[in-house]
């Protein structure tokens, strides 16, 4: 199956800090649209900072993207306006499917993205909404975003399409990582059957770790 969207923004952050009543972190969260064209490799958007290494960034996680039709949804449910780059996302993009598989393909131009995970709130994210409480109103929402490995780099400008192309063989859907996340109970089936899909490293590990622990202790 094809669906067409559109890139709505690209944005790109600088090392900066984020502070919020009496905590700051030093962070690459802050991003803002930009108009020229942007080149996209495997480590991500071109010029784009990521300061925390252990939980953000790398090959499997290159390139986040949000669904501007999703900020349409959260202006209308906080009664302002939420602009592109808020979340910290590298492209907006309108029309983005509410839920793909791990594994699932974005086509812009050259530039070919594949799914591997949901974006899961942390403590940067709530300073930077200057919110303690929007992590937990992030995770209620079900509105992650995805991050993306990239498959082929190349060039993207705004305005340009976007192609969706569904995997064939995608099984494991974001929303149910994004669940699986914060779920305190878990069954071996359905772990094993994520670690068979291309799901990004960070999220392997914790599920490896998950399954270790059932098989370990399987009653």
């Amino acid at each position: 199956m094809l669906e067409t969207m559109q890139l709505e923004s690209i944005n790109v952050g600088t090392i900066e800090t984020v502070a919020h009543n009496d905590k700051s972190f030093v962070s690459g969260i802050c991003k803002r649209p930009v108009a020229a064209t942007v080149a996209i490799d495997r480590t991500g958007v071109r010029g784009d900072a990521v300061v925390d290494l252990e939980h953000h960034g790398g090959p499997d996680q290159a390139v986040y993207a949000y669904s501007a039709d999703d900020y349409d949804w959260w202006a209308k449910e906080a009664g302002r306006e939420f602009k592109a780059g808020l979340f910290g996302e590298n492209l907006t993009i309108r029309g983005f499917p509410p839920d793909m598989n791990v594994g699932d393909r974005l086509l812009i131009g050259e530039v070919v993205l594949e799914a591997t995970a949901p974006r899961i709130p942390c403590s940067t994210f709530a300073a930077r909404m200057q919110d303690p409480g929007f992590g937990l109103a992030f995770r209620r929402a079900e509105r992650p975003g995805i991050y993306f490995r990239v498959l082929n780099g190349g060039e993207v400008s705004v305005g340009e399409a976007v192609t969706y192309v569904a995997s064939e063989s995608g099984s494991v859907s974001i929303l149910e990582l994004f669940r699986f996340y914060y779920a305190l109970n878990h069954d071996a089936d359905t772990l094993l059957r994520y670690l068979d899909a291309p799901v990004a490293s960070r999220f392997r590990t914790k599920i490896e770790n998950k399954l270790e622990v059932l098989q370990r202790n399987p009653d």
